[in-house]
C-alpha cells in the first residue's frame, strides 16, 4: 500500500515537472517583440523616449510653433512689427514701453530746459546729444535762462515700429502741455509765457538692441508728426 502511494507521488511531480518546463519555454523566453522595462512605463507615464530606429536614425517631426507664430501674425504693419518685437525680445511689452517713453518725454524735456547735459547724455543717441548740446551751449552763450514746467499729456501712442536684425526703433507721437518762457541776461522776456499753457505734438524715435543686457532705449531722433 506503502509502495503504491510513493509511486503515485512520483507520478504526480513527474506530471508537474512537465507542466513547469512547458510554461518556461513559452513565457520565460524572449521572442524579440516583448517590449523593453523603460517602454512599457512610457507607455503609462508618457516621459519615454522612443526606441531608435534599427539603423540608428531618427525621423524628427518638424517643429510647427514656428509656422503657428507665423499665421498668428497680424496684418496690420504697425502690429506685426511690435509682435516681432517681442518675438526678439521676450521682456518687451508694449504697454510698459509707452509707461517708460512717457516718463523719457517728461526726463528730458525737463532736463534740457534747465540745461542738465549729465541726465540728458545717458538717455539720447549720440546725434541727438550733440544737437541737444549745441542748443544749450547757444542759449547759455547769450546768458537766458529757460523757466520750464512740465504739465502732463493730452495723448501718447505709438505710430511705427521696426525691428532691423536684432535693432528695435519704435516712434511716438507724444501730445503735451507746459508751461515754458525764456529770459535774457538782464531779466527780460525774449521766448514764451510764464502765464500760459503750451501746446506740443512732437514724434520721439527710440531704439534698442534687442540682444543688449541693458534694458533701456534711448532717443535716436525727434520730429514733428505727419501731417494727414
Amino acid at each position: 500500500m506503502a509502495s503504491s502511494q510513493f509511486l503515485d507521488i512520483v507520478l504526480i511531480a513527474m506530471v508537474a515537472g512537465v507542466i513547469l518546463f512547458r510554461l518556461y519555454t513559452v513565457l520565460g523566453r524572449r521572442t524579440g517583440q516583448e517590449r523593453e522595462p523603460s517602454q512599457r512605463f512610457g507607455q503609462i507615464g508618457g516621459t519615454a523616449k522612443k526606441p531608435a530606429s534599427p539603423g540608428g536614425n531618427v525621423v524628427a517631426l518638424p517643429d510647427r510653433s514656428a509656422a503657428r507664430l507665423e499665421a498668428a501674425k497680424p496684418t496690420d504693419p504697425l502690429a506685426r512689427a511690435l509682435l516681432d518685437i517681442q518675438l526678439a525680445d521676450r521682456a518687451f511689452e508694449a504697454g510698459h514701453f509707452v509707461d517708460g517713453a512717457r516718463h523719457a518725454y517728461e526726463i528730458i524735456v525737463t532736463a534740457f530746459a534747465s540745461g542738465d547735459r549729465a541726465t540728458l547724455r545717458p538717455l539720447l543717441s549720440d546725434d541727438v546729444y550733440a544737437t541737444f548740446d549745441a542748443a544749450i551751449g547757444a542759449r547759455e552763450a547769450r546768458g537766458e535762462k529757460v523757466a520750464f514746467t512740465f504739465v502732463g499729456f493730452k495723448d501718447v501712442k505709438i505710430v511705427h515700429a521696426a525691428l532691423k536684425e536684432r535693432m528695435a526703433e519704435i516712434t511716438v507721437q507724444f501730445a503735451a502741455q507746459f508751461n515754458s518762457s525764456t529770459t535774457n541776461a538782464a531779466g527780460a522776456l525774449v521766448d514764451g509765457d510764464p502765464k500760459a499753457l503750451h501746446d506740443v505734438s512732437e514724434n520721439w524715435t527710440f531704439s534698442r538692441d534687442t540682444r543688449a543686457a541693458d534694458p533701456n532705449w534711448i532717443l535716436v531722433a525727434t520730429g514733428e508728426p505727419e501731417a494727414h
